[in-house]
């Protein structure tokens, strides 16, 4: 990873350039108070002009810290001796009371710039301490997987005022961010903190006066945790797919077991009564094992071609071409390839003058065909089945009506998994794909499928789907 060079060097630069603008403040505000003294000095005791300069010192420690005040101490000793003390504009002192006042001034300024920098130091660590505190208690009050990396990082650059912050993870190619917030990382960071085995938590941004290393490190193993959380996730999330895959496997094989041997053993049986030459079958029977030769070779080809959809489905590679098409002609196709059995009512109005669909012929063909198919299935046989089309505003609507016994409203979208049946006891009525089919093809033409109940009694499936362009 290719990271820039100078962040480092910039940071010192600022640093050395905050340093000289308080070192200027102090100098022009030690220069300002004695050009303001000189002018009154007959009118003030030494005692009242050292403790104006004391104030001084103190103001310079609270602001520029330690080193700062201890120059600015000697140096109001200087002016104090220069300006102050007779003879005038010299550093001779001709009173021994002078000298000592001169002595235990510098001591003083000295012990008072030492103390209110410790307090100061104390009062930044205390209320560090508290924000630290407050921040660890919502980074860990938090589970883990509640933990986004991110966000720990967000933390991490806002408490420390930094432009960027990165975890770092480290393999045979080198280091390479896993997770960035800002900036991206610099080759030289103003923070960085272990955080475990091939991982350092950076940050950059200004530079960072004794920074607390304990806090940086408690918060790279946040960050390490929130990244084992959500590399732990993605695998929890990876297995349970994995289990879904297994799942939906031995519930093909189970019913695949027997919607395979049902039509294969009618094939075989038919097959070898044909060939048995000591049989004399008459034409009427010959022609019966036929067509029930030519039944179980259509029921396997459906199996086939639904398990073939399904699995373009689960697999994202299902192609659509949505085109004008005519849902009349796809109802009539439709019907043509469900022939409804012997002595069942098909109610058909679907008129010829609703607008064009935007669908897939090939695809709401079998939509349709799916859901004519259900509809028969779960059917009295003395019940018609509906099939009513009609336009409302920019969306057609065509309703596949039964007068079964219909699916309570909690078990509706599991009808529509994959091998899931209202009952779910035999597979004697197929592998329970078409609703899963249709409504997998459904979405993929921008359209939706959606269970109601039929007034009476039964299911209503209502088919919908974008008026063409």
């Amino acid at each position: 990873m290719d990271l820039p060079r100078d962040g480092g060097e910039r940071r010192r630069h600022r640093g050395a350039g905050r340093r000289l603008a308080v070192a200027g403040g102090a100098a022009a505000g030690l220069a300002l108070l004695t050009a303001v003294l000189v002018p009154a000095r007959d009118s003030l005791s030494l005692a009242s002009i050292v403790l104006i300069y004391l104030t001084a010192v103190v103001i310079v420690a609270a602001t520029g810290g330690l080193l700062l005040a201890l120059a600015a101490a000697v140096a109001s000793d200087v002016l104090v001796n220069f300006f102050f003390v007779p003879p005038f504009h010299t550093l001779t002192v001709e009173n021994r009371d002078l000298v000592i006042t001169l002595a235990v001034y510098v001591a003083v300024a000295t012990t008072v710039s030492v103390a209110v920098d410790l307090a100061a130091r104390q009062r930044a660590a205390a209320a560090r301490s508290g924000v630290e505190a407050a921040l660890l208690a919502r980074i860990t009050e938090a589970p883990l997987e509640e933990r986004p990396l991110k966000a720990v990082l967000e933390h991490v650059r806002d408490t420390f005022g930094m432009s960027g912050a990165a975890l770092l993870e480290s393999d045979a190619d080198g280091e390479h961010p896993v997770a960035v917030v800002g900036q991206p990382p610099s080759a030289d960071p103003a923070l960085s903190a272990s955080a475990g085995e091939h991982l350092r938590l950076v940050a950059d941004g200004p530079e960072v006066f004794a920074a607390d290393q304990r806090f940086l490190t408690l918060l790279a193993t946040a960050a390490a945790r929130a990244l084992q959380a959500e590399r732990l996730a993605t695998q929890a999330a990876r297995t349970r797919e994995l289990t879904e895959i297994d799942r939906l496997r031995a519930a093909l094989l189970a019913a695949v077991g027997h919607d395979l041997r049902t039509p294969l053993a009618g094939i075989k049986a038919s097959v070898s009564v044909l060939r048995e030459p000591d049989l004399q079958l008459t034409e009427a029977q010959q022609t019966e094992l036929l067509a029930g030769v030519d039944a179980s070779a259509d029921k396997m080809s459906d199996l086939v071609e639904n398990l073939l959809a399904l699995s373009r489905l689960q697999a994202g590679a299902l192609s659509v071409h949505p085109r004008a098409t005519a849902l009349d002609e796809i109802t009539a196709a439709a019907l043509l390839h469900t022939p409804a059995p012997p002595g069942r009512v098909l109610d058909v109005d679907v008129p010829d003058d609703l607008p064009p669909a935007w669908a897939d012929p090939g695809l709401l063909e079998r939509v349709v065909a799916n859901l004519l198919t259900n509809a028969l299935q779960a059917g009295p046989p003395d019940q018609p089945v509906h099939l009513h089309a009609r336009q409302e505003a920019h969306l057609v609507h065509l309703k596949v009506i039964d007068h079964g016994p219909g699916i309570p409203a909690e078990e509706r979208e599991r009808t529509f998994a994959p091998f899931q049946r209202l009952d779910d006891h035999t597979t004697h009525q197929g592998l329970g794909l078409g609703l899963a089919i249709a409504r997998g093809f459904t979405e993929a033409m921008n359209g939706t499928l959606t269970p109601t109940d039929t007034p009476g009694g039964g299911l209503t499936m209502t088919l919908t789907l974008p008026v063409a362009p």
